[in-house]
């Protein structure tokens, strides 16, 4: 980020004092995706925004980032309250950078959290969500023990979301939590179950446990 750029963030968020939720979508568009998926995926996006556009609150605390991955790494969008997301269109191509992209996402939620420290934002525990339809061509194993070791320090929430082709072992191995399956190309109930997850997380006390909404309808757990 830009001196500028950090600037102008430090001014947004002391004209917006709200607490902050931040979530970074972590989205494959490796060669798998190409056609009805990542089709499916980019259509879903914008129904996120608007789910989460519709409570007053989780439009001023809900910042997203999106970080894509395929032979390389993207920050497609860094973080933006929800009311200043435009949805990417993605395009599939190449290998999947799984571990990178982890990391990736990590270290941009690390960077954010220490900006709204300097800034003395407070913030909820962020997201990051994972999206997949295959298997990481690079090394995870760093990228596992990173999520492994914030999730025990309550940093973050890691969740995989596996599309048809997923290698669910794999996912199991990264995610504290069981990953879940994606019915079908049920991109856009996913999206609006996150845009109502979101809501629900804006509209609670920092640090209070928070029931999120069911995902029948979209997802299952991931048998590996």
């Amino acid at each position: 980020m830009t001196e500028d750029a950090m600037e102008l963030t430090e001014v947004e968020l002391a004209e917006n004092p709200d607490p902050r939720c931040p979530v970074v979508l972590l989205l494959d568009k490796s060669s798998s995706m190409t056609g009805a998926k990542i089709a499916a995926l980019n259509a879903g996006l914008p129904i996120f925004a608007k789910e989460t556009l519709a409570d007053h609150l989780a439009s001023r605390r809900v910042e997203v980032a999106v970080v894509a991955f395929d032979s390389g790494v993207t920050v497609v969008q860094d973080f933006v309250t929800i009311d200043h997301f435009e949805p990417p269109v993605l395009t599939a191509q190449g290998c999947t950078t799984m571990g990178a992209g982890i990391e990736k996402a990590l270290d941009l939620l690390e960077a954010r959290k220490a900006i709204y420290r300097a800034a003395g934002t407070i913030y909820y525990r962020p997201w990051i969500l994972l999206i997949t339809d295959g298997a990481p061509t690079d090394s995870v194993e760093q990228a596992a023990k990173r999520v492994h070791e914030s999730e025990e320090m309550g940093k973050v929430c890691f969740f995989a979301v596996g599309v048809d082709g997923a290698d669910f072992t794999r996912l199991a191995q990264i995610a504290v939590r069981a990953p879940l399956k994606l019915t079908g190309l049920k991109f856009s109930e996913f999206f609006l179950w996150l845009g109502r997850s979101m809501q629900a997380i804006a509209q609670s006390q920092v640090g209070q446990q928070v029931a999120l909404p069911a995902t029948t309808g979209w997802g299952t757990t991931g048998t590996p």
